[in-house]
């Protein structure tokens, strides 16, 4: 009796996180559709809140910016992120261990208090607060998560292939643009969507370095909700969340991330 129990209470266990983890999302993506400001049942759909949002320039001007930085965000992450790692990897030098031990710490550390020293340090140097600010703590916030999963794909790589390729007279640049990177592809897209994420839902270190005026959409939403909650931000964050979505589903299916069986 305990072999067939024991699955039974497995699904049963995975069923009550999936529902504890979508439930809320599900309601907040419903009630977007609800006509009552107030939540009000019964239900009656209306897409009332969805032409509010499009109405709305503070929202417009938030998400395109928190999009923009995002995008430039996970092309500069990336970008250094893959050169760093495939440097990690190719090359032993002084202090290796010791960088590779301090990618670690800036995922570890509270973003509160990665904020509050971005904010002093800009201020030091003479940056201060800015969109130039808030792209340069957001890359610094994506590195390690890109450096890391670059990484993870490398350590599976076998150098004897770009070994064969110099030998059959391919150049650096050939063998890197031949061999390393189309291996190390499906790592560089899950680092990708990992930098934009990091970037376009970072809301402390945007609420510290951006200037008043200028905030991205998570800030937005926080001083929305702050000022008093709209069904609005229900209808944003249901697009987000399903443009999200969708593009992890692109993703998955276009790239192995666990290899083929």
């Amino acid at each position: 009796m305990r072999r067939p129990l024991l699955p039974l209470l497995g699904r049963a266990w995975l069923a009550l996180i999936l529902v504890f983890l979508y439930a809320p999302i599900l309601v907040m993506a419903a009630m977007s559709f609800n006509a009552s400001p107030f939540y009000q049942l019964p239900f009656e759909f209306s897409t009332r809140w969805y032409a509010d949002m499009a109405m709305n320039p503070q929202i417009i001007e938030a998400s395109l910016r928190s999009v923009g930085i995002a995008l430039a965000t996970m092309v500069i992450a990336t970008a250094l992120g893959t050169a760093a790692s495939i440097a990690l990897f190719r090359y032993d030098f002084p202090g290796k261990r010791v960088l590779q031990v301090l990618l670690f710490p800036p995922i570890a550390i509270p973003w509160l208090i990665t904020g509050t020293a971005m904010l002093i340090f800009f201020f030091a140097i003479g940056i201060g607060r800015g969109t130039p600010a808030v792209l340069i703590g957001h890359v610094a916030l994506a590195l390690p998560y890109v450096i890391v999963t670059v990484s993870a794909r490398l350590s599976s790589f076998d150098v004897t292939l770009e070994e064969a390729a110099r030998a059959l007279g391919a150049d650096a640049w050939t063998v890197l643009r031949r061999v390393t990177l189309p291996w190390i592809a499906p790592g560089i897209v899950a680092g990708a969507l990992f930098a934009f994420a990091v970037s376009f839902d970072q809301f402390v270190v945007s609420y510290f370095l951006a200037e008043p005026g200028d905030s991205t959409l998570p800030v937005l939403i926080y001083t929305a909700i702050r000022k008093g909650f709209t069904p609005e931000i229900n209808a944003i964050s249901t697009i987000i969340i399903t443009v999200s979505m969708g593009i992890m589903f692109l993703a998955t299916r276009k790239s192995s991330f666990g290899g083929s069986r």
